[in-house]
């Protein structure tokens, strides 16, 4: 070996020694928790919250310095935003020579990290007005989560979810310098995250997984899967900062989802049996949910063949209506409003009482429910279903902007298209007004007897077209 090489060899083995009595000896000798509230002071300082280790600080050389803090606090605005039981922070070496602190990767062991949207608008993690002040930038190579728990709050529209079981690897983490409160509009990053659980007051999935990239504010959440209703879907969310009003694009895929799952949401009975898809195709901008509702935009659409409804057998409850005058095709309408939007509609609606009304249970052979949004208001574009006897179908808007029903009409439909028997909903989604039913559901005896026979005389009779949709009539 050459000379020049041997002592370039010993002089870094030499180093390398020298490295480790200087570890050996700072471990022995130096109390780093008696530099706790320095550390405290320091990363309050660059992260612009409040930030607090209640547990010991330890202090490690390799393969880098690394500093474990146990039981870590980060608050703001008086919340908890994280906190966990280890956190490990990667820290440059050389820097520190020149009396600086970079962190180049984070790890977080059992973390809880809680995000909520206050009453104001404003998230826990935005600075308040007394403390808004110019902060630095903060570049980290790597974050990583394991065994975290993700819990997201809007205290104005009282909607959030909580994620389980949760791992999260971020490979690029870049904040730019800023002043106004905020971090999305000054965020880069790329990462992979996976929970497996996750849950809203009304529904709950499993096995959730995405990647995310962005730059400045923009992010592009894809592919995103998770398993809802005992299948797993597939969809993309482009979630764009910006500009002064976050805009969202929304697409989504359920396919062969299992339909009793979903109405499991609303009655513990068994309702209805099958499989269906879903798609969603959602265009959205807005800081709260009631802006986001009015200028939703795009496509909904459910559909399915050969379901099977229980506890009503709606053919023979129509055969009868003749003489027993008793049925209310509202109810029905709200099995055809449990499709994509309909859980927001028929939340106050007892589906108990329809499921005990009567007995038996009903094919529908076809069920299309696809409906159109602009502006917050959802229109019917093909909204029908039908049984092994009869095609019902509905007509009418949902606003959702103001929660109410626009005109929401619900009829029995013959071979034409036109409605033999039909009811109105108006009114809001709390507390809709069914109006009285039309004309022809009013007559009775002598009278329906001639109505019928005269229709059976002129079949070909003109009538308004009631639904042209891709329901085919009974054969």
């Amino acid at each position: 070996m050459p000379k020049t090489l041997k002592k370039f060899s010993f002089a870094i083995g030499a180093l390398i020694g020298l490295l480790v009595l200087i570890a050996i000896g700072l471990r022995l000798f130096l109390d780093v928790n008696a530099y706790k509230p320095r550390f405290e002071a320091a990363a309050s300082g660059v992260l612009g919250v409040e930030v607090s280790v209640g547990g010991r600080l330890g202090i490690g050389f390799f393969p880098g310095l690394l500093v474990t803090l146990e039981d870590v606090r980060i608050r703001n605005r008086g919340t908890d935003i994280v906190t966990a039981k280890v956190a490990r922070l990667g820290i440059e070496f050389l820097p520190l020579l020149q009396n600086k602190v970079r962190i180049e990767t984070v790890a977080l062991e059992y973390a809880r990290i809680s995000i909520e949207k206050g009453r104001d608008g404003k998230f826990n993690f935005e600075k308040s007005e007394a403390t808004r002040g110019v902060l630095p930038a903060l570049n980290l190579a790597r974050i990583s989560l394991t065994d975290g728990t993700l819990l997201y709050a809007d205290k104005l529209s009282g909607k959030g979810f909580e994620a389980e079981n949760c791992g999260l690897d971020v490979r690029r983490f870049q904040l730019s310098a800023r002043e106004r409160p905020g971090i999305m509009k000054y965020l880069s990053l790329a990462a992979e995250l996976d929970c497996g659980e996750v849950r809203t007051k009304n529904y709950a999935a499993s096995d959730l997984k995405f990647s995310v990239a962005g730059t400045n504010g923009v992010f592009d959440f894809k592919p995103l899967t998770m398993n809802v209703f005992g299948v797993q879907g597939l969809g993309s969310i482009r979630a764009d900062f910006a500009g002064a009003i976050p805009l969202y694009q929304v697409h989504y895929s359920l396919p062969r989802f299992h339909i009793e799952a979903l109405l499991k949401t609303l009655s513990p009975q068994n309702l209805a049996a099958g499989s269906m898809d879903l798609t969603v195709d959602l265009l959205m901008r807005g800081k709260t949910m009631h802006e986001l509702r009015r200028t939703a935009r795009g496509n909904i659409s459910l559909r399915g063949k050969n379901l099977i409804l229980e506890g009503r057998d709606l053919d023979q409850e129509l055969a009868r209506y003749e003489t027993s005058q008793n049925f209310n095709l509202v109810d029905v309408g709200a099995y055809i409003l449990t499709g994509p939007i309909g859980l927001v509609v028929t939340k106050g609606y007892d589906f108990a009482r329809i499921v005990q009304k009567s007995g038996g249970r009903s094919e529908i052979r076809t069920f299309v429910s696809d409906w159109k949004m602009d502006k917050g208001v959802a229109r019917a574009q093909d909204v029908a279903m039908a049984t092994n006897e009869n095609r019902i179908a509905l007509r009418g808007s949902l606003d959702f902007a103001n929660e109410r029903f626009a005109e929401v009409t619900v009829a029995l439909i013959d071979a034409r298209g036109c409605a033999t028997l039909r009811q109105t909903i108006r009114g809001s989604f709390q507390k809709p007004v069914v109006e009285k039913p039309s004309t022809l559901k009013a007559l009775t005896g002598p009278v329906l007897k001639l109505f019928n026979k005269a229709r059976g005389v002129f079949p070909g009779g003109e009538c308004d077209v009631f639904y042209a949709g891709s329901v085919a009539p009974p054969k």
